[in-house]
């Protein structure tokens, strides 16, 4: 095969393929040709750090060989078998997931991804109550398909509405916006009070579901108070709706626990995930629900179904990503590190005048910038465009959010990262907000 140069590559690609959540003729992708660690390499040999895990989901790595061997050795004996029939590989697969997940959760339905396994959630949740409504928050994102663009609060649903009718949206516990106007030392959790209005004016006998990202992700980053999840699952509890648990990005080490909700004891009638359960190297989604919930489906079809439900060469991806998880400490260097990512972040805001917030827990991060601290206003994109040029010409690759949910920069690196690859990001960080310091008003 003849090797393309950096620019054939990214001019082909152009020509022939669409690019996700952008103008077409405006993106300006990086020809990946090499990974190993938290590193990865473009066609002309520039190396660069990655900050947000590509897409928050390489959580053990880039190029892990327990990984890539367990993927060639799949391929070797049996690449995919029609979903009515089964593998070794599903078999423990599934067996594994219900150790690792919390409580009563039991039994899988396998995906492509994070965006079908919530598609299919609903199916799930709405055959099992009888009911139709799906609550979820309006910062949130939970896929791009008709049901889970649905249930997605962001500007991405606006765009393509009408969609999957029965979702309804309730507002979100963000301390650093409160849209509530309270403040945190007096704060008498109104965003609670508020979906258990909503829950009343929609009708509790409607409701079939509340979705929740475990921690909020591309919306900012939210790290809800520590009753929020405990008294939302009373509040489901109280009306018999179920509670499902978007751990797409927030789950697998991310926040220092196997899944987000881990960190407030907190056990979902559903878990959907997807990305960190293969690290991103083979593609994968699960729909895990409780006990109760697969046992009605015991004497009752289930009208659910998709051609690679349970791929062979994914399931064998997440056995030994799964394996890296323990026998590498991956979650346990995401406690550590992350404490002191934590620190680290709020050095930075003390001497950057464009950063307005900070937030984080295990290795899941994000800096918020504001172009004036007392009034919040966030930066333009025009600004935020070049924070993100800054970056890659200077090494690092990440996550930026500018829109009406923001304007941030993400720190979600991989979780075998050290501290003092940690310091060596954030040195390059902390150089391109000096572009956003200039601009604050």
């Amino acid at each position: 095969m003849t090797k393309l140069t950096a620019k054939e590559i990214v001019d082909l690609s152009k020509e022939y393929t669409f690019f996700s959540w952008s103008v077409q003729g405006q993106v300006s992708p990086i020809p990946v040709t090499k990974a190993e660690g938290i590193y990865f390499w473009d066609a002309d040999g520039k190396r660069y750090i990655d900050f947000s895990s590509q897409l928050m989901n390489t959580n053990i790595g880039h190029q892990h060989p327990k990984v890539v061997k367990a993927i060639q050795d799949q391929a070797a004996q049996v690449c995919f078998v029609h979903p009515g029939n089964t593998t070794e590989v599903r078999a423990l697969l599934g067996k594994k997931l219900a150790e690792v997940t919390p409580g009563n959760l039991k039994k899988t339905f396998f995906s492509l991804g994070g965006s079908e396994a919530n598609e299919n959630a609903i199916k799930i949740a709405r055959f099992y109550t009888g009911r139709h409504k799906i609550l979820a928050r309006y910062r949130s994102y939970h896929g791009a398909t008709y049901g889970s663009l649905a249930l997605t609060g962001d500007y991405r649903r606006l765009a393509v509405e009408p969609v999957m009718p029965g979702g309804v949206h309730f507002l979100d516990p963000f301390c650093y916006r409160c849209p509530f106007g309270q403040k945190q030392e007096s704060c008498k959790r109104e965003c609670i009070s508020h979906l258990e209005e909503i829950i009343k004016y929609e009708g509790p006998d409607k409701i079939a579901a509340v979705i929740m990202e475990g921690v909020v992700g591309s919306n900012g980053l939210i790290v809800p108070p520590d009753d929020y999840w405990p008294r939302v699952r009373e509040i489901c509890d109280k009306y018999g709706i179920l509670l499902i648990s978007d751990e797409v990005m927030s789950g697998w080490g991310r926040t220092g626990k196997w899944f987000a909700v881990d960190n407030w004891n907190v056990v979902p009638d559903i878990i959907t995930t997807a990305k960190g359960i293969t690290s991103g190297y083979a593609p994968l989604g699960a729909v895990i629900v409780s006990d109760k919930i697969a046992q009605f489906f015991d004497d009752k079809y289930l009208y659910a179904g998709l051609t690679y439900n349970g791929h062979a060469l994914a399931c064998a991806a997440a056995l030994a990503t799964i394996e890296v998880y323990d026998d590498d400490k991956l979650i346990e260097n995401a406690r550590v590190v992350g404490k002191y990512l934590g620190e680290r972040l709020e050095a930075v805001k003390t001497r950057h005048p464009a950063v307005g917030d900070v937030r984080y827990i295990g290795l899941f991060s994000a800096i918020e910038l504001v172009s004036n601290r007392e009034t919040k206003e966030s930066f333009p994109a025009a600004v935020m465009g070049e924070v993100g040029k800054a970056l890659r010409q200077n090494g690092l690759f990440t996550f930026l959010m500018a829109n009406n949910m923001g304007s941030m920069v993400f720190i979600v690196p991989p979780l075998c990262i050290t501290k003092e690859q940690l310091d060596e990001g954030l040195a390059i960080v902390e150089k391109a907000l000096e572009v956003a310091d200039a601009a604050v008003k």
